[in-house]
């Protein structure tokens, strides 16, 4: 595993085509200063062009996954926010941290989160903008928006919640700002298992190891497709999607290459994009 990063919030270990992004501020929870939001938004900005990375599991340093805002930060005027500046200056902080939630959605990579602890607020949102959550069983996730005087609508809440877990859900924990535990969580479908936290890396071996096996345009599309997908007007619109998608895979080489890798049972070797 190689590590080669210049942020000083972030740590970014690259290993055979998976980044392993690291929100490194422990001493804090890794609540989210200014310098990490611009820190989220350059990564995940870059990750759209980039071919050698194929997926990215993101975690937390220390004791927690992300404990949301950083109060201390945005009393200071720096984590954007609502921070009493006016109108048009809290909006700018407001769409710089929320714009690190569309990069996460943007980008063609699957993300999976692990999350262990805290996920507060924006930290909790950071794990809904992942494609697969793993939890530790020591995770405690929360809108914590609207116990600091705000609402609960906040970078990206109100559209992936209850899409994720059901409106009925979605209001309970947004409208009190109670936590959800991981075994609720787990049975609610918001994180696909629970584990020890000292074991939450490893859980993630399977989930690496199966999308690492499919076609690097595929799995692209496949995340495309859901997010178009959930959104999609009509059937119609979903489909003509799918069929297009489709044929963008079946003129490449690696279709042919499934094909016979099926008949001669074997593992297919699929070539990059």
């Amino acid at each position: 595993m190689t590590s080669d990063s210049d942020y000083q919030t972030l740590r970014v270990e690259s290993e055979a085509g998976v980044d392993w992004l690291t929100l490194n501020r422990p001493e804090r929870l890794n609540a989210l200063n200014g310098t990490m939001v611009d820190e989220l938004r350059d990564y995940f900005t870059r990750l759209a062009t980039d071919e050698h990375v194929r997926i990215v599991v993101l975690r937390g340093a220390g004791r927690g996954f992300c404990s949301g805002i950083d109060v201390k930060d945005i009393l200071a005027g720096n984590a954007g926010g609502v921070v009493g500046n006016g109108i048009a200056e809290d909006l700018r902080g407001q769409r710089r941290v929320s714009e690190v939630i569309i990069r996460m959605r943007r980008c063609p990579q699957p993300i999976i989160a692990l999350v262990h602890g805290a996920a507060t607020g924006g930290g909790f949102a950071l794990a809904l903008a992942a494609d697969i959550r793993l939890a530790g069983e020591s995770a405690r996730m929360n809108c914590a928006f609207i116990r600091l005087g705000l609402t609960s609508c906040d970078v990206g809440l109100s559209y992936l919640l209850p899409r994720l877990v059901g409106v009925s859900l979605a209001s309970e924990l947004m409208l009190t700002g109670r936590f959800l535990a991981a075994e609720r969580a787990l049975a609610a479908g918001l994180v696909s298992a629970v584990v020890p936290d000292e074991a939450l890396a490893q859980a993630a071996g399977p989930y690496i190891d199966e999308m690492l096996a499919t076609s690097p345009l595929g799995l692209k599309l496949t995340k495309e497709g859901l997010n178009f997908g959930i959104d999609a007007p009509s059937l119609e619109s979903a489909i003509a999607l799918e069929d297009r998608n489709q044929v963008l895979t079946i003129q490449g080489p690696n279709m042919r290459e499934g094909i016979n890798a099926l008949l001669e049972g074997r593992p297919p070797h699929f070539e990059p994009d």
